[in-house]
C-alpha cells in the first residue's frame, strides 16, 4: 500500500513526549499507547514517559520508521535532519509556526521541506492535528478520542474540524477507516492520499474537506481515476469570493472563485457536498448503499403529507418515479387495505403495521420496474417503529443490489429505530429532501463510473503558429490586450467564424472599409477600458451608406470621449452586418490552480444579469462541449421554441472546443471573450461578431 510508511509503520517515535499531561507531546504518546509496535519517546530530561523507555536525544535513540514531531518550530528542522540520519520514513509535524503566521514561518516551511526531500521523508503537515488509522489500530495525533472503526476515510485541511467531527463520530457511533489532518499540506496532500486510499481495502469511501488544491491539474488526473473505483465526497470552504479580474472581462466577471473547482470536480467524478451536513448525509448513503442499476424510484409512507413531499423533492431533484403497472397494482391490492393508494407514493395509511411495510417492500423491489425504495414512517398511536425499521433492513439484505433509504420522521419516538437502522446498514434521514438528494448524487455516481474515460478527439485543424506571432508581437510591445481586429484574425486563424471588417481611426477610413466589404455595416468602439459598449452609446448597426457610416463614427466618438472622458480609444471597428442569431457568449480565463476554463452561457447585453453560464477546464473533448452547453437554460432555446427551427449545436460545439485550444496553446491569453456569438439554423454555423483578448 502507498503511504505504508504512515499508515502502518514498524515503530513510531515521538519527539517532545512530555511528561506534563496538559502537552501537546504527553496527548500524542498516550494515544499511541495502544500501538502494537515499537514506541520511541523523546525527552531530554526524563527516564521513561507514561512507563515507556525515553531516550534523550533522537540521535540516542534506536530510531523510528514514522516520527511525530510536538515540539516548536525552531527546534524542528534539526530533529527531522536527526531522524532522517536514524533512518525515519515518514513525518508527522503537528507543530504550529510555519507558513500560516507569515514570512518568518514560511522560510522554517521551506528549511523542514528541504530537511524531508534529502532523507526522502513523507511529511504530513507542518501545523495538523495528526492521523488516525484504526485498522492497525494507530492513533498519531492530538486528537481527544479515537473513533469506531469504519470504510470512510476523512481527508481534512483543518485540524478544529477533525475534532469536531471526531466528537461527532463517537456521539452517532460512525465509524472510519483512516482519519488524516493535513494542515499546511507542504508535502502530503490530497491527490496523494487519494491514491494512497484507491485500493485501500478497509476503505470504501472518501471524504474530503479543503479551503484550496494547490496543484489543480495533477488533483483533477489522479481523482477522475480514483472515483471510477470508489466515490469521493468533498466540501469546499472559501466559495464566494469574487473574481480577481472581475471588471476586465465578461469571463473573469462570471467566473468567481469556484467556477474552475466546480468544472474539476465535474471532470473528475467528484460528488460535492455544500455544507458538513451534506457531506455526511452523503456519506451515509454511499458507505452502505450500492450504486444502483437505474434511477426508478418507489416512495412507501404510513402519511399522505410525507409523500407528497417526498415526490416534490424527487422532482426538484431529477430523481424519476417508478411507473406502477397494472399487474403490480393487482399484487399489491392482495395484500394491502382497500383505503391504500396503489400509486406511486404507495400509502398504506395511518394504521400502517410493520408487516405492510415489509409485505409492500418486498412486492416493489421484487419487480424490475423499480430501482430504489424510500420508506417514509411518522409516528402514530398504531405505529410500530422499531418493527418497521427491522422489516427494513431483512429487505435491504434480500435486495442489495437496489438502494434503500429509510425517513422516519419525528423525535423521541424514533429515534432507537434510526439507530437501528443506521447499525443495519439502511440510512435514515429526519426529512424526505436530503435523503432524496443524497439518492440522487448516488445515481449520478453510478452513471459516472459506466461513462467511459474521456478521451481527446485529435485536434482540430489550426494555425497556431500564425496566431501566436500576433500575440508574441503584441506581448512585446507590452500591450494588455490585442486589437480586436487583431482578435478576429486569431480567431479566424483557429477556425472560428468572424464578419469581415477593419479599424478606422478616422471617418473617412470607415466610410472606406465599409464600401470595400459592403453594406449594411455595423460600427463598434474598441477600448480596453469599456466592457459594455451599448451603455455608452458606442455601437451603430444597420449603416448603410458612406456618409452614414462618417456621421455614425462622429457620434459614436463624441458619445464615448463624453460618457467616458478618460476612457483609452484605439478606434471604432467597422464590420459587415451578418444575420440575427441566437446570441452566445463563449470565453475562456486563466485559474491559478486549474489552469484555463472555458465557459459558456446566454449571450448579448443580458450575458452579466442572467448569469446562465457553465464552465469546463481546457482543452475539451466534443461531448465535454455539449455537456456544458445541456447544462444551461440557452440549451432549451437552441433546441427551439414554439416552432422556431433548432439551432446549429454541433458548430457551437466545434467552436467552444476550438476557443479551448486557442486558450490552451497560447497561455498568454489571460481572457478570452467572444460575445456575442451568432448561432444560426441547422447546418448555417456559427459567426463571433465581437472577440476580445487580454494578455497576461
Amino acid at each position: 500500500m502507498l503511504l505504508q510508511e504512515l499508515f502502518d509503520p514498524d515503530s513510531v517515535m515521538i519527539i517532545g513526549a512530555s511528561r506534563d499531561r496538559v502537552k501537546v507531546g504527553n496527548a500524542v504518546l498516550r494515544n499511541i499507547m495502544d500501538y502494537k509496535g515499537r514506541i520511541v519517546p523523546i525527552n531530554p530530561s526524563a527516564e521513561d514517559v507514561e512507563g515507556i523507555r525515553a531516550y534523550h536525544s533522537v540521535l540516542e535513540s534506536p530510531g523510528a520508521e514514522l516520527v511525530i514531531n510536538c515540539i516548536p518550530v525552531k527546534s524542528t528542522i534539526e530533529a527531522i535532519d536527526e531522524a532522517g540520519r536514524k533512518g525515519a520514513k515518514a513525518a508527522i509535524v503537528v507543530s504550529a509556526g510555519f507558513r500560516e503566521i507569515g514570512s518568518e514561518g514560511a522560510k522554517f516551511e521551506k528549511e523542514l521541506v528541504a530537511t524531508c526531500s534529502k532523507y526522502s521523508i513523507k511529511l504530513l503537515g507542518p501545523n495538523c492535528l495528526g492521523m488516525i488509522n484504526t485498522a492497525t489500530p494507530l492513533n498519531a495525533s492530538f486528537a481527544a478520542s479515537m473513533p469506531p472503526k469504519g470504510k470512510m476515510a476523512f481527508i481534512s485541511q483543518s485540524g478544529a474540524i477533525c475534532t469536531a467531527i471526531l466528537d461527532w463520530a463517537l456521539m452517532e457511533n460512525v465509524g472510519f477507516s483512516k482519519f488524516l489532518s493535513l494542515g499546511n499540506k507542504a508535502g502530503i496532500d490530497e491527490a496523494e492520499l487519494l491514491l494512497a486510499l484507491e485500493d485501500d481495502p478497509e476503505t470504501s469511501v472518501i471524504l474530503i474537506y479543503t479551503e484550496g488544491i494547490a496543484d489543480g491539474s495533477d488533483f483533477t488526473k489522479v481523482a477522475a481515476e480514483v472515483t471510477k473505483k470508489k466515490p469521493v465526497i468533498l466540501v469546499k470552504s472559501g466559495v464566494t469570493a469574487a473574481g480577481a479580474r472581475a471588471i476586465s472581462s465578461h469571463t473573469g466577471a462570471l467566473a468567481g472563485s469556484d467556477a474552475a473547482y466546480q468544472a474539476a470536480f465535474e471532470k473528475a467524478g467528484i460528488i460535492r457536498a455544500e455544507t458538513l451536513d451534506q457531506l455526511f448525509d452523503l456519506a451515509s448513503v454511499f458507505s452502505t448503499q450500492t450504486p444502483p442499476m437505474g434511477d426508478r424510484t418507489v416512495i412507501i409512507t404510513n402519511a399522505g403529507g410525507p409523500g407528497i413531499l417526498t415526490a416534490d423533492a424527487c422532482e426538484k431533484f431529477g430523481l424519476p418515479l417508478a411507473d406502477i403497472s397494472a399487474d403490480l397494482v393487482e399484487k399489491l391490492k392482495e395484500k394491502l387495505p382497500p383505503m391504500a393508494s396503489l400509486h406511486n407514493p404507495i400509502d398504506l395509511i395511518g394504521d400502517a403495521t410493520a408487516e405492510r411495510y415489509g409485505t409492500a417492500l418486498d412486492i416493489l423491489l421484487d419487480d424490475p420496474s423499480s430501482s430504489i425504495a424510500l420508506v417514509l414512517l411518522t409516528p402514530q398511536a398504531m405505529t410500530e417503529v422499531e418493527r418497521t425499521a427491522e422489516l427494513i433492513i431483512e429487505a435491504k439484505k434480500k435486495h442489495a443490489e437496489k438502494p434503500i433509504a429509510a425517513v422516519f420522521m419525528g423525535g423521541e419516538m424514533v429515534s432507537k429505530a434510526r439507530k437501528m437502522l443506521h447499525e443495519g446498514g439502511v440510512p435514515s434521514f429526519p426529512y424526505p429532501e436530503p435523503a432524496v438528494y443524497s439518492l440522487k448524487k448516488l445515481v449520478e455516481y453510478a452513471e459516472w463510473v459506466k461513462r467511459p474515460v474521456p478521451v481527446l478527439e485529435p485536434k482540430p485543424s489550426v494555425d497556431s503558429k500564425g496566431a501566436k506571432a500576433i500575440v508574441a508581437q503584441a506581448t512585446s510591445q507590452g500591450k494588455k490586450t490585442v486589437l480586436s481586429t487583431e482578435a478576429k484574425t486569431i480567431a479566424n486563424l483557429y477556425g472560428i467564424s468572424t464578419p469581415p471588417g477593419g479599424m478606422a481611426t478616422t471617418p473617412e477610413e470607415a466610410g472606406g472599409i465599409a464600401k470595400k466589404i459592403g453594406f449594411p455595416v455595423v460600427l463598434s468602439v474598441y477600448s480596453p477600458t469599456i466592457l459594455h459598449k451599448t451603455d455608452v452609446g458606442g455601437v451603430k448597426v444597420g449603416l448603410s451608406t458612406e456618409q452614414e457610416v462618417q456621421n455614425g463614427f462622429r457620434e459614436i466618438w463624441y458619445n464615448v470621449t463624453r460618457l467616458m472622458p478618460n476612457a483609452e480609444i484605439y478606434g471604432i471597428e467597422v464590420y459587415k452586418m451578418v444575420p440575427q442569431g441566437k446570441e452566445i457568449i463563449v470565453g475562456a480565463t486563466h485559474d491559478p490552480q486549474f489552469g484555463k476554463i472555458v465557459m459558456f452561457g446566454l449571450g448579448g447585453v443580458y450575458a452579466n444579469f442572467l448569469k446562465d453560464v457553465s464552465f469546463g477546464l481546457a482543452p475539451l473533448t466534443s461531448a465535454e462541449a455539449l455537456g456544458m452547453i445541456q447544462k444551461t437554460k440557452a440549451y432549451v432555446l437552441l433546441r427551439g421554441v414554439r416552432g422556431e427551427k433548432a439551432s446549429d449545436v454541433g458548430s457551437l460545439v466545434d467552436v467552444l472546443v476550438r476557443a479551448s485550444y486557442l486558450v490552451t496553446d497560447i497561455p498568454e491569453i489571460l481572457d478570452l471573450d467572444i460575445n456575442p456569438l451568432f448561432v444560426y439554423e441547422q447546418g448555417k454555423g456559427c459567426t463571433a461578431v465581437d472577440v476580445k483578448m487580454t494578455l497576461a
